[in-house]
């Protein structure tokens, strides 16, 4: 998870503009079974061996609570069809054919248990997909997290969330406004995903999943969610089971910082009052996220959980890891060449110098890690004698801007009794006869196996399938059993020191000790910073 300016959309130059969501037209298959929830009856759809149901309102619209911890759903009458997916957040211009709305607090269920007369009973594990785009952008409805798919070939139900983003879920105005209204208005978005959590507890078992067996995972900033539900005490039981995908949160936003950008954000608006705030008109508000970011110094003003001694009352991972967590199995992963994902496929940056490498690397780093590039770069042209500038550019920046805060995770868990099973996805995707590696993005694509969704790089050659049927049967495992061990994988050891052992995926999976240790050493030279703290 990276700086809330690049979130899904800005992975790869035109991603947002050809990502169709397809969120508002309702599903062409045959009529659904009628299912009864705690708030009441809904009607989804058949659509190739699986019932789906879209939209379904875990809580109620949030304008009325702006800045404010959600509420449940309102009981109905009658029987709604949910065969179209729900608004998301408010977040600029949104996917194409998406509906935006802070009315947001939707979820999606694609389920393959019959659901009528020849319902079965059983009780199938649950697996909850976190969407990225950091904190900023993104929804459930992506065509890339289509859990037809997934919920067939594993017989589990998927499940896909909408929450408040940016300013309506992390605009932090507690030490702003004297107002107890506000004083969990840092972390809504994250009590926005309790909330949800709640509603599969109270209703999966009516969709043929198991409460008792729901695994989070979630990519890019759908991770970093992840990794802060683990510290947050209000989610504690409402998971079992949490895979980190290339998106880590080691450290929250400290009230100072927040408070700070608070205070920039409603100085690029021109407020200085709650009410005010509070009656401007959704697409104005988002007007304050063009702010300089105060403690970045450049780009938009950073929106993040807070540690408001609340909801949060410590950092995830820091000083170690957070012991509300620790129950939890944990898959914690990353891709071999993250930033490749970063650049929108611009070929000109695969012809760089090695003076442009020096020159390009602080802005990667960008204080995560303060370490001299010059020094960067001659030790990678010492571990990797044939990489080419644009080689080192990638791999450098890879390890100092987003692995560090993975193996920072996977320690704290090793040290405190519970490690995490750790993978590296090395697959490279066979965009532009593969000079893209193991992107950003990557291997949540290749879990879901939407090969014709737009933008999706993995191909669908017989590589990417059989990549696909490993890391989604090592993904399904883990949510039946809590270990991802199964036939389709090489022994998953878990993470260990001082061997830190991970499973690197590629054609042919293998487990190696500490995959890129050079560079692991490297970095530990200096302190990592999350962006954001």
């Amino acid at each position: 998870m990276d700086h809330p300016d690049i979130g899904r959309r800005g992975l790869f130059a035109g991603a947002g503009a050809a990502l169709a969501l397809a969120s508002s037209p309702a599903l062409a298959a045959r009529p659904g079974p009628v299912v009864a929830t705690a708030a009441g009856k809904v009607r989804g759809a058949g659509l190739g061996g699986v019932q789906v149901f879209k939209g379904l309102r875990y809580g109620a619209d949030t304008a009325p609570l702006r800045f404010m911890p959600p509420q449940s759903a309102q009981p109905w009458t009658g029987v709604h069809d949910a065969l179209a997916y729900g608004p998301a957040c408010p977040q600029g211009k949104g996917e194409p054919g998406e509906a935006l709305s802070e009315d947001c607090l939707f979820l999606n269920v694609w389920t393959p248990a019959p659901l009528d007369k020849r319902a079965d009973g059983r009780k199938r594990p649950v697996m909850v997909y976190i969407h990225g785009g950091a904190y900023n952008t993104g929804s459930g409805a992506s065509p890339w997290y289509d859990g037809t798919k997934l919920a067939k070939r594993g017989d589990v139900v998927v499940v896909t969330v909408n929450h408040r983003l940016n300013a309506f879920g992390y605009l932090y105005l507690a030490r702003l406004f004297d107002d107890p209204s506000v004083a969990d208005s840092g972390n809504t978005g994250q009590l926005d995903l309790v909330l949800a959590l709640q509603w599969v507890r109270d209703n999966i078992a009516a969709f043929g999943g198991d409460p008792g067996k729901v695994m989070l995972f979630g990519q890019s900033g759908g991770g970093a969610k992840i990794a802060t539900l683990m510290a947050m005490p209000a989610a504690q039981g409402l998971f079992h089971r949490a895979a980190t995908m290339s998106g880590q949160q080691v450290t929250a936003a400290g009230p100072f910082n927040a408070t700070r950008r608070a205070q920039g954000f409603l100085g690029k608006l021109g407020i200085k009052d709650l009410t005010a705030l509070r009656a401007l008109p959704a697409d104005q508000l988002l007007g304050g996220l063009k702010a300089v970011d105060p403690i970045a110094g450049g780009g938009g003003v950073y929106m993040g959980p807070v540690l408001d001694e609340r909801s949060l009352t410590r950092h995830p991972f820091f000083p170690d890891a957070a012991p509300t967590g620790l129950s939890v199995p944990m898959i914690c992963g990353n891709t071999h060449d993250e930033t490749r994902g970063f650049v929108g496929y611009d070929k000109r940056l695969l012809e760089m110098t090695w003076e442009q490498v020096v020159a390009r690397l602080p802005a990667q780093f960008n204080a995560r890690v303060d370490i001299d590039p010059a020094t960067v770069v001659a030790a990678y042209r010492r571990i990797y004698p044939a990489y080419s500038p644009s080689d080192v550019y990638f791999a450098a920046s890879t390890a100092g801007r987003s692995w560090k805060a993975a193996i920072i995770q996977a320690e704290e868990r090793t040290k405190a009794g519970a490690p995490a099973f750790v993978y590296q996805l090395d697959w490279r995707a066979p965009k532009d006869g593969g000079v893209w590696g193991a992107p950003h993005t990557l291997d949540m694509q290749l879990v879901f196996g939407n090969f014709d969704a737009p933008e999706v790089i993995t191909g669908s050659g017989p590589d990417a399938v059989a990549m696909h049927e490993r890391l989604a049967d090592a993904f399904i495992a883990f949510a039946r059993t809590g270990d991802p061990n199964c036939a389709a994988i090489p022994q998953w050891e878990p993470y260990t020191l001082p061997r830190r052992q991970t499973l690197v995926f590629d054609n042919a999976a293998r487990m190696q000790d500490d995959p890129r240790g050079a560079e692991r050493a490297l970095f530990n030279k200096v302190p990592f910073t999350q962006f954001g703290t």
